[in-house]
């Protein structure tokens, strides 16, 4: 199942221009499912057809779903969400609070995205475009699981093994609910579908990302830092897409500056994001809804192209061998090296790059081995390992 997903500034058409492409997917026989993991769904309204909380059929090989995030919360999260708002409110958190704090930034979205499992395994669809929140949830988003495995590997289950021994002596003095065998399950099994999740959105076979973005300087800057994150956490982003650019034949009037800036900043788009394939659209004269004007769009944007296809492949990370000293490449492009921190453990480096950290768990090769030198060259940074750790 090819997947695409679909980011960028909100406002930039993001949900239009994903639209578009699943029309053109299922015109050229591609059975297609375009699904919205935004909780201010606009999905229905760019089809201009009523979607529901499951797989619509809205035209011959084409569906559409508008997941419905507090459903899909409440499958995945609800035991865990109890318990911690009983432990919140035993250490005195209002109940208001401790509702809130047992929900974790993103989990909505995270739940909504379990479907991608679901069409996987179902073999139903030949092409699953997501529409996604903006820029910053979905970063977010695509964190997340990488966030939670650790919770998984690192603090649950030394939790565990101190509850068994300890617990029946706090509980009674602190008056603290024990999470009981239940729980512990309730997560394991959600962090071994977070797992799954993120190895069918992780595969750069069959997953992309596609940043949407204006010919505006705050969008572009955004859309930069999104290309930066989506490198860190190892996802290939395919394909940028310029939408509503003012055609040519605007030379004076109202409009004349406005292309004039336009045609600045489309410069700086194609020296910032090259060589990754840069496709526009121009800005239409009338509103972009329905099945044959999205069509439309994606002409504007593919041409004769299939927007299924894998348009740029790279390798956001990999290992190279130099001698007797190993290499992890890592492309960051758009910062600096002040803006980079590495923390190295045997067998996992830490990397973090603003608000985001990643953790990356290193190959057997290079246990025995420490961090020797990093060095930021041209978008790439290279971190090498050598010697015996000490």
């Amino acid at each position: 199942m090819r997947v695409l997903l679909y980011t960028g500034k909100g406002g930039v058409g993001k949900t239009t221009v994903a639209a578009a492409t699943a029309v053109r997917c299922a015109r050229m026989g591609y059975r297609t499912l375009v699904i919205s993991t935004d909780a201010a769904h606009s999905l229905g309204d760019s089809l201009d057809i009523a979607v529901g909380e499951t797989p619509t059929e809205t035209a011959p090989n084409l569906w559409a779903q508008e997941v419905n995030a507090l459903t899909e919360l409440e499958t995945h999260w609800e035991r865990i969400h109890t318990y911690l708002i009983r432990l919140f409110s035993s250490q005195g958190i209002d109940d208001v609070v401790a509702e809130e704090l047992a929900t974790p930034p993103g989990m909505e979205e995270v739940a909504s995205l379990m479907w991608v499992k679901k069409h996987k395994a179902s073999g139903k669809f030949d092409v699953l475009v997501i529409d996604c929140a903006p820029t910053g949830e979905t970063l977010q988003l695509l964190a997340f699981p990488d966030i939670a495995r650790w919770y998984l590997n690192k603090i649950f289950p030394l939790q565990r093994k101190v509850m068994k021994v300890a617990g029946p002596v706090i509980q009674p003095l602190f008056a603290i609910p024990l999470p009981g065998d239940e729980i512990y399950g309730d997560l394991e099994n959600l962090l071994v579908d977070l797992d799954a999740m993120k190895h069918i959105i992780g595969d750069p076979k069959n997953c992309t990302v596609r940043i949407v973005l204006n010919l505006e300087k705050m969008v572009i800057k955004e859309a930069q830092r999104a290309f930066t994150y989506l490198s860190l956490y190892d996802y290939l982003t395919d394909l940028v897409v310029v939408n509503r650019v003012l055609p040519d034949e605007i030379t004076d009037g109202y409009f004349a500056a406005w292309r004039k800036s336009q045609k600045k900043y489309a410069s700086l788009v194609e020296k910032a994001f090259s060589p990754i394939p840069i496709l526009e659209s121009k800005l239409f004269d009338h509103e972009i809804t329905g099945l044959e004007n999205l069509d439309a769009l994606a002409g504007a944007v593919f041409g004769e192209r299939d927007p299924a296809q894998i348009f740029y492949k790279t390798q956001p990370q990999k290992i190279v061998k130099n001698g007797k000293n190993y290499e992890l490449h890592l492309q960051l492009p758009f910062i600096g090296k002040d803006d980079i921190d590495l923390t190295h453990r045997e067998g996992e480096l830490y990397v973090t790059v603003g608000a985001y950290k990643r953790e990356i768990s290193l190959p057997r090769a290079l246990n025995g081995k420490k961090v020797t030198k990093a060095k930021l060259k041209e978008g790439v940074l290279r971190i090498v390992f050598s010697g015996a750790s000490t």
